[in-house]
């Protein structure tokens, strides 16, 4: 079988299985958001966190719930870093030093899981259990809730209110985060990845020396780090690593685990707006995007443009030969596509123009088809600023999903568009600028710039890979980087749900000849357009001083 070959196979297996998941997982976890019976283990949380889960809230409750339960797992999970050695299970690891601590707790609780240490010898079973894997599944479920509430905005009329946070956090990691990784994981210790308590194995190495290798609950952190697009790895090198990821069926569920929430959330969307159609809109805008970067990328690597590549016949430096070309770069295409951090291969061993593809996946804002909820609400935002261009090309007040979009929604959609970038460009800029930070580059030149400016992008979109080639395991990197994550997930957050219940008070207009139809091919052509027209003009300036001044020299 040639190359070729396998790789057409593979991505056709990955997109049958994901149609075929695509209903049935949609219109269940639209089922779990308009329940309106508690399960008995719920009501029993509610009474624990003091909460009446029959109360909606009001956009500005729902924000501040949101971030009193985020403040306290920061502090939380700083905590329990610095505690470590005191805790059991901590296999001998010192407490994680305070500037890495809260890096890393800024990190997870924010589903960026970019991690500026190895895991393996840094992080004590217990932090990786009850610290670090029990984040990737809230912060998944909060990405989750903030969609659900945004949709809730344009399903309800004449209303202050947009759910209850406390309801739609624990739905969403107890009815569907965790029975979907509960038999993942099981997948995936079928096929060899590694699940134990063990303290580590002493083995002699090929050169005689003595090494000990780690063991622990891999596989069960392997899948929702996937699942729940976080990316936080149990070991340094990812899901490169044969425990994490041992083989290429292991590899292809991973993937699919990447994608299957973001993609079903479109489904879960169009039936709870009552018109599935908006749903397949929506998905089509981010399959196109989403397969013209895998193919841009496979086509690149696969004829591997560079001298070096060209002597060494292929470019596989920085990738696992189990994987190969084209299995990386379906990994790297999805991954940064779907804010995970997770990653099968280093993105800095790419060639320089599919690495710089991989930054501009990052820079349409994580929509294609984005992270975990933030991929939905992210090309509603987009799709928002879609049918307001084309009202301004006809001369009509635009409207979405039977709402008005006013000035006071355009200037929510504005401010969220813009926080991004400019937090991404400044802090690239400045660590640039800064000859402390600049010590950190190990490859000075237009590979050096797509280095820093890989690690604020990947922050800046609360992604969590690495170009690698930078030292950022520095007081000013994990202090800067941390507050990046922590600034453009919340900052966006707040402004979305405040554009939630604005979009809720409003009634409901009904469609005449002059609504745009948002649910035809027009309308997907003009939403892929803005995603990319507002990505490109921001950020090609920089991804020409990068990656491809790098590329055409």
């Amino acid at each position: 079988m040639s190359d070729a070959t396998a790789a057409l196979l593979q991505v056709v297996t990955l997109l049958v299985a994901l149609a075929l998941a695509y209903r049935p997982l949609g219109d269940y976890m639209a089922r779990v958001y308009v329940d309106e019976h508690h399960t008995r283990i719920e009501r029993g949380l509610y009474r624990v966190m003091g909460v009446d889960p029959d109360a909606d809230q009001r956009w500005a409750v729902y924000a501040r719930s949101l971030l009193a339960f985020s403040f306290v797992s920061v502090l939380g999970l700083y905590t329990l870093q610095r505690l470590q050695p005191r805790l059991p299970l901590s296999l001998g690891f010192p407490g994680v030093a305070p500037d890495q601590a809260f890096n890393t707790a800024a990190s997870f609780v924010t589903n960026t899981n970019w991690q500026s240490y190895s895991g393996e010898s840094t992080m004590g079973h217990l932090t990786q259990m009850s610290g670090l894997a029990v984040q990737n599944f809230v912060s998944a479920a909060v990405g989750i809730a903030v969609a659900v509430a945004l949709v809730r905005g344009f399903r309800r009329a004449r209303t202050d209110r947009v759910g209850n946070f406390w309801v739609d956090l624990v739905r969403g990691t107890l009815r569907i985060l965790l029975p979907i990784a509960v038999l993942a994981t099981l997948v995936l210790v079928a096929l060899g990845a590694v699940q134990n308590l063990s303290a580590g194995i002493e083995v002699t190495t090929l050169t005689g020396q003595s090494q000990t290798i780690t063991g622990g609950p891999v596989a069960s952190q392997e899948v929702i780090k996937e699942l729940g697009t976080n990316g936080g790895g149990f070991y340094n090198v990812n899901a490169a690593h044969p425990f994490e990821n041992p083989t290429p069926v292991s590899n292809l569920v991973e993937v699919f685990l990447l994608l299957l929430i973001p993609v079903a959330l479109t489904r879960t969307f169009g039936v709870l707006v009552g018109d599935t159609r908006q749903g397949y809109a929506v998905l089509a805008a981010m399959g196109v995007i989403w397969a013209v970067l895998l193919v841009g990328v496979t086509a690149l690597e696969a004829s591997h443009p560079g001298t070096a590549f060209g002597l060494a016949g292929a470019s596989m430096e920085g990738k696992e030969t189990r994987f190969g070309e084209a299995a990386s770069s379906l990994f790297a295409v999805s991954t940064t596509g779907t804010s995970a951090g997770a990653v099968n291969s280093f993105h800095s061993s790419f060639t320089a123009v599919s690495g710089g593809l991989l930054l501009l996946n990052m820079g349409l804002g994580e929509v294609a088809p984005g992270g975990v909820g933030s991929g939905l609400y992210g090309m509603l935002v987009l799709a928002i600023l879609a049918v307001f261009v084309a009202g301004l090309m006809v001369g009509r007040t635009p409207e979405y999903l039977r709402k008005k979009i006013r000035a006071r929604e355009m200037k929510l959609v504005a401010l969220y568009i813009l926080t991004m970038p400019v937090v991404v460009l400044a802090g690239t800029g400045v660590s640039m600028a800064l000859p402390g930070p600049r010590e950190s580059i190990l490859n000075p030149g237009p590979h050096g710039l797509s280095e820093v400016l890989y690690a604020f992008m990947s922050a800046g979109n609360n992604n969590g890979s690495a170009f690698a080639g930078l030292s950022v395991d520095s007081a000013w990197y994990n202090t800067v980087l941390g507050l990046t994550m922590l600034f453009v997930r919340f900052v966006p957050i707040v402004l979305v749900l405040a554009l939630a219940g604005s979009l809720a008070g409003q009634q409901h207009v009904p469609a005449t000849a002059g609504t745009l139809p948002t649910h035809r091919p027009l309308f997907v052509g003009m939403l892929t357009g803005v995603v990319v027209v507002v990505a490109g003009l921001t950020f090609f300036p920089v991804l020409a001083l990068g990656p491809l001044a790098e590329g055409l020299s």
